[in-house]
């Protein structure tokens, strides 16, 4: 897996205007959120300057009574320093979780309407992280970096304001570190960001490999495969832990830089203060003041430097997040027909390549009327599972074009267009939740009576009744508690309630036994009823009575015909038919002297010529791309078969 390019770039003011747009519908909060942080830190800064006047008004002259109404001041201001925070931080958090939600709100919406070949080429695991560790990234500049940060700066401001009014070229001095200090924070940051953005980068490439190697456990165990997934893990793991051992190097030297800085003016402010008390030309309660407001100076420097660190890493996080957001979705714009489709289906000479030109699918064309069944068979790699996935506008089509009841589906709605398309896999995917819910998938559009006739019609509510709680039984994820029958048949009443006019089965009866097998038949012939029906299968048996079967071999359609007629032609149908039910006729033409030990070798499209394909890494036109692939919901992407 290739890690993507780690950026250098530590602050980008575009990006930083997209994400400020967030706290655009809360702006009355985010006025009040500032007017906190402006109050709090006139108040909080104030103390110094009370124990100024209280040394050289009360205490040198020895005024109690004035002492004590200003100690009484002191104490109100820190109530009122505490309900200004208090305030501060309860509006910055209220602020920040609601942008939060419309950030994961807006990019799961996103996600959702990305093509399908986007999720092809992104791991589950890399998504995942800029779901969640990217996320809470950004939460972290909301509820706290950007708040603490503008805090931070007032407070600067308020102290060197306190410093000046109190003497000027003290406060000269002072403010003539900053240059010093802010040079320094900035090239120990940046280094230290540049290292956390490259771990970020590589958390994200071992958390993808983590997450394949659990979803695939039993694959690893079975091929005894634990010491080569320990030593990929190993390797990104080692690399996550170099990248956050350099941002460390770095930000350890920054607080005892911070430190040293602090001592040595605290030093020179002692020097020239002290030296100015003695020659009677300060007084004792600015030096005193002094020694309170130098450690309070450097405090909130030492924080920018923080915030500073979280405004980058929201920016490393905020690339990643806006690359999903910046990916063309799908078209929403469209056809949407007013009611039902006729179901007419025809491709027109159509080429399909996933890359490049290595086509998957070769001049095809072919023609399916209102009503009629239609059976797709071919090789591991032919292009069968190709053809649902270019029905249903999962990809785009290179060359030729697509109709459904005439129309190009490139102008059709694609979500319109795929309401109306019910597809049954062999790998059924199931979400946690109820058995009603997973009927229902279509949405509130589905009553409660359609889906329990939906399951009576394909003989799933046969075993829902015996379920504790019946349509309302709480499965596991992906339907883990059931069977693979079970779960095939609430594919079938899915597809059937909602009522859809295509009909796609894709080897949908592959996996069951010979009871489940027999209700599925009938629910099958229950849903083609009136349908226009596409059917893939690899067991011949399961499609004989097809209006029509197209044979494809190597993404080009070699035969068309009925069962009977395909045999009599005696061509690749009736190639793969020997090899399922000919093996007695076989084994008697194998007595022949001089016969050949192989099945239909002397034969132009014998079994040798049809499987060689499907050895090669990539028969499906993408190198090393293994057809068995899943997505990360565990549903079987949709390619060629």
């Amino acid at each position: 897996m290739n890690e993507p390019e780690i950026t250098t770039r530590s602050l980008d003011p575009r990006l930083l205007g997209r994400l400020l747009a967030y706290l655009r519908p809360y702006a009355r909060w985010v006025v009040l959120t500032f007017g906190f942080i402006i109050m709090a830190a006139i108040v909080s800064q104030a103390g110094p300057y009370l124990t100024k006047v209280a040394v050289d008004e009360y205490i040198v002259v020895g005024d109690a009574a004035g002492l004590g109404r200003l100690i009484m001041l002191y104490i109100g201001l820190l109530v009122g320093q505490f309900i200004l925070q208090y305030g501060r931080s309860w509006s910055t958090q209220m602020v920040g979780q609601w942008a939060m939600r419309d950030v994961r709100l807006q990019v799961f919406r996103h996600l959702q309407r990305l093509p399908v070949r986007y999720f092809d080429r992104t791991p589950l695991g890399r998504l995942m992280a800029r779901n969640t560790s990217d996320v809470d990234a950004l939460n972290e500049l909301f509820t706290d970096g950007m708040v603490s940060l503008c805090s931070d700066l007032f407070t600067i401001c308020t102290i060197l304001g306190f410093i000046l009014f109190m003497d000027v070229k003290l406060g000269l001095l002072t403010a003539a570190v900053l240059p010093l200090v802010a040079i320094a924070t900035v090239w120990l940051q940046r280094r230290t960001f540049q290292a956390f953005r490259g771990a970020r980068t590589r958390f994200a490439t071992f958390t993808a490999s983590l997450q394949e190697t659990i979803s695939g456990i039993e694959v690893v165990q079975l091929f005894g495969a634990e010491e080569r997934a320990q030593r990929q893990f190993d390797a990104g793991n080692d690399s996550y832990l170099q990248a956050r051992l350099t941002s460390t190097l770095y930000h350890s030297a920054y607080f005892p830089f911070m430190e040293l800085s602090g001592s040595l003016l605290l030093a020179l402010v002692l020097w020239y203060a002290t030296g100015q008390v003695l020659r009677d030309t300060m007084q004792w309660g600015v030096l005193v003041a002094m020694l309170q407001y130098v450690p309070r100076f450097f405090m909130p420097i030492r924080d920018i430097a923080e915030r500073y660190a979280t405004l980058q890493v929201a920016m490393a996080s905020s690339e990643r997040l806006f690359e999903i957001l910046d990916t063309p979705a799908e078209p929403v714009s469209g056809i949407a027909p007013d009611g039902s489709l006729r179901g007419e289906i025809e491709f027109r000479h159509v080429w399909f390549a996933y890359e490049g030109e290595e086509w998957v699918l070769r001049d095809v064309s072919f023609r399916a009327e209102p009503g009629q069944s239609l059976a797709i068979v071919g090789a591991t790699g032919s292009g069968k599972s190709t053809i649902i996935a270019l029905l249903c506008r999962f990809y785009s089509i290179q060359r030729g074009s697509i109709l459904v009841d005439g129309i190009d589906v490139r102008q059709w709605d694609a979500r319109e267009l795929r309401r109306r398309i019910g597809v049954v896999h062999q790998d059924v995917l199931l979400f946690s939740g109820t058995i009603e819910r997973n009927i229902a998938l279509h949405g509130p559009d589905v009553s409660r009576h359609q889906l329990e006739q939906a399951a009576v019609d394909v003989n799933a509510d046969r075993f829902i009744r015996r379920l504790p709680d019946g349509y309302l039984h709480v499965i596991g994820e992906r339907g883990s508690s059931l069977s693979a029958g079970q779960r095939q048949l609430l594919a079938f009443a899915r597809a059937l309630a909602s009522d859809p006019q295509i009909l796609v089965l894709d080897e949908a009866t592959a996996s069951v036994d010979t009871e489940t097998e027999t209700w599925i038949q009938e629910a099958v012939a229950r849903l083609m009823r009136g349908r226009t029906s596409i059917v893939i299968a690899h067991r011949l048996s399961t499609i004989r009575s097809a209006d029509r079967i197209l044979v494809l071999h190597r993404g080009k359609v070699r035969e068309s015909g009925t069962h009977e007629a395909l045999l009599q032609q005696q061509g690749v149908y009736y190639r793969l038919h020997q090899l399922q039910y000919g093996a007695d006729d076989r084994s008697r033409a194998d007595d022949r002297p001089g016969a050949d030990s192989r099945p239909g070798a002397d034969d132009r499209y014998g079994p040798h010529d049809q499987y060689d394909a499907d050895r090669r890494p990539g028969v499906d036109g993408r190198p090393g791309v293994d057809r068995n692939e899943t997505s990360g919901s565990g549903q079987p992407i949709a390619r060629s078969a």
